[in-house]
């Protein structure tokens, strides 16, 4: 059997020798790892909430796709509910954001336009971009400068089709902030569509969590994607923007027509916290306080500076010097993971801390002080 699957074996090798071989890890320790940027996900509020729906009939699972008869009640509520609150002309509901990505840039860019990506956009989109079929070209980090001098360039090599400015609000990996007012000023220069990525931003920015681009989602060139499974709680995600746009998904977009929809109940518990949200201004004003401590502790403590969210990103270099000082914080009972390429760039391998209500500011505290320790023990 080793010899059938002789060139998988000798990748997996390549990848223990270079440090970059991955496992599924039990969740263990305190949490400086999870998505769970508002602590909802073990929360009483969604046990209740999924409780009381369970309790008025919700159905566990949809049993087809949406174009046949998976279409319930709790996904059409939840998407009239989900453009009122992000402030759109219609949402479209999905089991999570990777598929969403797909279902995104494989369909509404065609053959002519053109994709204009930041360089460290999500790996979905590359993956939705490969699937589809209009031109892709990135630009440099968080600059609009250069994304206007890419559009020049392909303007000046003869492309004339409509183009598509693809951005995260927060990325996921250095947890800096699109520079979104000059991307739309951007957009709206040359006609452009402008995508934001909003998962590590829903909930967490933007008043009752709408979203670092709740001041621009209402314009019709704006398309924003709101993932379900960080800050929310729950999973799945919601496409929001122009009517036709999402129209032009559900008709055309591989990834939402052949998949089985989302659980019922699962829409019902995202329903549920967007109404937390709006009535319970104190889960934004938590995690607020929370992230504060964090970042002042890790400049007292680490030298560390800079940061603008609930991402801590500790750039240590080399993929092996991550994975140590990874694993010695683990001893200490914190729930640390090592990031390293391709997820972030070669040479910048890191550990990625999530700061979240699940922790106490003394934990907080108390790990920066241990981390400090280990990042000295590694010069």
């Amino acid at each position: 059997m080793t010899e059938l699957f002789a060139r998988q074996d000798k990748i997996l090798s390549a990848l223990h020798t270079r440090g970059r071989y991955r496992s599924l890890m039990p969740r263990a320790g305190y949490d400086f790892a999870s998505n769970d940027y508002l602590g909802l996900a073990e929360s009483d509020a969604l046990r209740e909430a999924a409780a009381s729906a369970i309790a008025r009939g919700v159905p566990v699972g949809a049993g087809g796709s949406r174009l046949l008869r998976g279409n319930a009640d709790e996904h059409v509520a939840l998407e009239n509910e989900a453009a009122a609150f992000f402030g759109t002309d219609a949402a479209l509901f999905m089991g999570g954001g990777f598929n969403a990505n797909l279902a995104l840039f494989s369909t509404l860019p065609l053959q002519g336009d053109l994709v204009l990506y930041d360089a460290l956009i999500h790996a979905s989109t590359h993956d939705g971009m490969r699937l589809g079929r209009a031109d892709v070209r990135s630009f440099a980090h968080n600059d609009a400068n250069d994304a206007a001098a890419q559009i020049a360039q392909w303007r000046a090599e003869g492309g004339t089709g409509q183009i598509w400015i693809a951005v995260e609000a927060v990325y996921s990996m250095d947890g800096d902030i699109a520079p979104l007012g000059h991307l739309n000023a951007l957009a709206l220069h040359h006609e452009a569509c402008l995508i934001i990525d909003e998962a590590h931003a829903t909930g967490v920015f933007g008043p009752n969590g709408r979203g670092v681009a709740h001041q621009i989602a209402a314009q019709s060139h704006v398309l924003s994607l709101h993932t379900c499974g960080k800050a929310l709680g729950v999973s799945g995600a919601l496409i929001c923007g122009h009517r036709l746009l999402i129209d032009m998904l559900v008709n055309k977009a591989r990834a939402f027509i052949y998949a089985t929809a989302p659980s019922p109940l699962n829409a019902a518990l995202v329903r549920a916290v967007l109404r937390l949200l709006k009535d319970t201004p104190g889960l934004q004003r938590r995690a607020y306080e929370t992230v504060q401590h964090a970042q002042t502790e890790a400049a007292r403590l680490c030298g560390l500076k800079s940061y603008e969210t609930q991402i801590l990103p500790v750039v240590l270099g080399e993929d092996k010097s991550a994975l140590a000082v990874a694993a010695k914080m683990q001893e200490r009972g914190y729930d640390i993971r090592p990031i390293r390429p391709p997820t972030v760039p070669r040479g910048t391998a890191r550990l990625r801390l999530s700061i979240t209500p699940n922790v106490s500011q003394d934990v907080i505290t108390q790990m920066f002080t241990d981390l400090a320790y280990e990042m000295e023990q590694r010069t």
